[in-house]
């Protein structure tokens, strides 16, 4: 099993309430959280007119948790869904004999919580400290028939979410170790940039542990990898947790097989 902490005492499958921020009874737009998280475009209400905006936040709860907190199990009742502030998740599936596939990195503006049949699709993780939004399930879903642009926000979700297991299988199915590899570094650099953060110094919160159970390799090919990356000058490693990329353009093609 992965070591981690569960929210919730005595049982690791429920959370216990967030900290709420909003005040019910004198709820307005300077008192929301959405105004301040400085997410623009990428936050989930966005977009939202003042009063559209209260009505969300009567049903939403917001709390930072620690890193390596377990924010729910794969199985779990799905009864929430998750938006990202600060900070980074992962989200991965164990198999029977222990062995875990990470299926994704998630960073601020990303929606989760998905479920299959009632059940979350898949563990989810703080990789740092994380400040998240929380939304319950069926409050939002009745909210979906005031607020339709509500329910197209999740359904891109949704969409994004399914290209991206589209991408993961071509990642694990067909790619070389190099092609993985700079395949997950380009991915990592054009998130950032869409996040406003244009530079080219690639902030990893995840270890090299991470890296190789979420690309299907061993840990010393990611770091035989990395290290020949380096060699070539492609990028530089001024410490574990950051990549700078020097050759943005050579990575994106062997990234494409070219």
């Amino acid at each position: 099993m992965i070591a981690g902490k569960d929210i919730g005492v005595g049982n690791p499958s429920v959370m216990p309430p967030f900290e709420l921020v909003i005040d019910r009874d004198r709820a307005d737009t300077a008192c929301m959280p959405c105004t301040f998280c400085g997410l623009g475009e990428l936050a989930f209400c966005h977009g939202l007119s003042p009063d559209q905006m209260r009505r969300l936040a009567a049903i939403m709860g917001q709390a930072n948790v620690e890193a390596d907190t377990t924010l729910f199990r794969e199985g779990d009742p799905s009864q929430h869904f998750y938006s990202i502030s600060i900070g980074a998740v992962k989200l991965y599936k164990l198999l029977s004999d222990g062995r875990r596939q990470i299926t994704a990195f998630l960073f601020p503006g990303d929606f989760f919580g998905l479920s299959i049949q009632g059940g979350y699709a898949y563990t989810a993780e703080a990789l740092t400290p994380v400040t998240l939004c929380r939304f319950p399930r069926r409050k939002l879903e009745l909210l979906f028939q005031e607020l339709p642009v509500l329910e197209k926000r999740l359904l891109d979700a949704t969409i994004n979410e399914l290209a991206a297991a589209h991408d993961q299988m071509l990642l694990l199915g067909r790619k070389t170790a190099r092609e993985k590899i700079a395949t997950f570094l380009v991915s990592l650099w054009r998130k950032m940039e869409a996040r406003g953060e244009r530079q080219a110094l690639l902030n990893l919160p995840m270890g090299r542990a991470d890296i190789a159970d979420y690309l299907g390799l061993t840990i010393e090919t990611v770091s035989r990898t990395l290290t020949g990356f380096k060699r070539e000058g492609l990028i530089s490693l001024p410490d574990a947790n950051h990549v700078h990329i020097r050759q943005g353009a050579a990575l994106t093609r062997i990234a494409e097989g070219a």
